[in-house]
């Protein structure tokens, strides 16, 4: 029983800070920050955008990135996480949310993400995105 509840409250403490890292991330995307939104990215990490384009890498994704940045400087996203569910040997954690892309016009639609531990922090492996509205 005690096994159980330090379980329960390690995974807990864990989903506190894939929340704070979606916040933080959130907060880098407001101000074009490409390196605080990076710093969260394996280096294979695959981003697929509401668009359905596919961009592999953590270097693609930052070009990518900066591309937007460049050509949209008014472009900004948010991420609402409604669920995060961490596996049961915590390495990996799935989360699902909602998102907005505030521009000219406003998306927004889901999105899932895998967050996977390595040594003491999560980054992010995987990233879907898909517009509904």
């Amino acid at each position: 029983m005690l096994h159980t509840a330090i379980a329960q409250g390690n995974k807990k403490r864990e989903t506190v800070i894939i929340r704070s890292s979606r916040d933080s991330s959130n907060t880098a995307i407001a101000r074009h920050d490409i390196d605080g939104i990076a710093k969260f990215w394996l280096p294979d990490f695959v981003l697929v955008r509401g668009n359905s384009v596919i961009t592999s890498g953590k270097e693609n994704n930052i070009n990518s990135w900066t591309a937007l940045f460049k050509t949209s400087p008014e472009v900004s996203y948010i991420r609402k996480s409604s669920e995060i569910i961490i596996s049961d040997n915590d390495t990996v954690a799935w989360e699902k949310g909602t998102w907005t892309a505030v521009k000219s016009y406003s998306k927004g639609g889901n999105y899932s993400a895998m967050w996977k531990k390595t040594g003491s922090e999560w980054k992010l492996q995987a990233e879907l995105f898909v517009s509904l509205h």
